[in-house]
C-alpha cells in the first residue's frame, strides 16, 4: 500500500503511566508523578455526571460507559493505524467502530498530514500534569493538536470546553517538551449515527483555564486529604 501520510516524528521522552488510590498519574523522567489532563478535568463535570447517573440508575449508566469507552478506544485504534499508512483489514470486524471510522476518514482525515507525533506522552513541570495526546499534525496546513472524540449525539459547542481545555494542555506541555509552538486545537468528533462533526479552536483562549483547573483539583485532594505528595510532582 502506498503511504498516504508523510510523517516528520518529533523525539520525545516516555512517560510511565500508573494508579495511585484510583488517580490516573505518570512517572516523568526526571521521577515526578503528575497527574493526567483527564483525572484533573473530571472535577468540573462531576456534578452533571453524578445528575446523570442518578437519572438513568447505576446498572445503565455503567453499560453505556463500558460501551461507549470500547467503541472509542476502537476507533481511536482505527484513526491511529490509518495514519500510520497501515493495512486496515483487522479492524473490519468491530463492525460499528470501522463504520464510525470510516465517515472519519471519507470526511476529515484526508486533510491530516506532516505528523509529528500519535499517542505520545507529554507532561509539564509549568502545569503539573501530564497526559497521552491522540496526534500532532498539520490539520489544513496548519499544525495542530489533534484530538479524536466518540459522542452518542450531535455535540454543542458550549458541552466542549473540557475538550477544549485538554487539547490546550497538550498544545503547551508539547511546546514545553519540544520548543514547537502550536496555536490550533482541533476536536473531531464522530456519533453514533455517523455525523462528524469539527470544532476548531486557538488555545489562547482556554490556557488561562489550565491553571486554574489545576489549582481547583490540588485544592479538592489537599483538603479531603486523598493524595499524598507524589501527586504534586514530588517523587516516592
Amino acid at each position: 500500500m502506498m503511504d498516504k501520510f508523510y510523517h516528520d516524528p518529533v523525539e520525545l521522552q516516555d512517560i510511565k503511566a500508573r494508579n495511585k488510590n484510583g488517580t490516573r498519574l505518570y512517572e516523568t523522567p526526571d521521577g515526578n508523578f503528575y497527574p493526567s489532563v483527564t483525572t484533573v478535568l473530571s472535577i468540573r463535570n462531576k456534578q452533571g455526571l453524578h445528575e446523570w447517573r442518578k437519572r438513568v440508575g447505576d446498572d445503565v449508566a455503567n453499560y453505556i460507559a463500558r460501551t461507549s469507552a470500547a467503541r472509542g478506544t476502537a476507533v481511536h485504534h482505527m484513526c491511529e493505524d490509518f495514519l500510520n499508512n497501515k493495512d486496515m483489514e483487522k479492524h473490519k470486524e468491530k463492525f460499528l467502530a470501522y463504520c464510525l471510522f470510516g465517515q472519519l476518514e471519507k470526511k476529515v482525515l484526508h486533510r491530516i498530514n506532516n505528523i509529528r507525533a500519535q499517542e505520545c506522552g507529554l507532561y509539564s513541570d509549568k502545569y503539573r500534569l501530564a497526559g497521552r495526546v491522540d496526534c500532532v499534525a498539520e490539520f489544513d496546513n496548519k499544525l495542530s493538536i489533534i484530538d479524536f472524540k466518540t459522542s452518542s449525539k450531535e455535540r454543542n459547542d458550549e458541552w466542549n470546553e473540557n475538550y477544549y481545555i485538554q487539547a490546550s494542555a497538550y498544545a503547551e506541555m508539547f511546546e514545553e517538551r519540544t520548543g514547537i509552538e502550536i496555536n490550533q486545537i482541533c476536536i473531531l468528533v464522530v456519533t453514533s449515527d455517523g455525523v462528524v462533526q469539527e470544532f476548531v479552536k486557538d488555545k489562547k483562549d482556554y490556557v488561562p483555564l489550565i491553571e486554574q483547573a489545576v489549582l481547583q483539583w490540588e485544592t479538592k485532594n489537599e483538603k479531603s486529604k486523598m493524595v499524598d505528595n507524589d501527586i504534586f510532582g514530588v517523587p516516592v
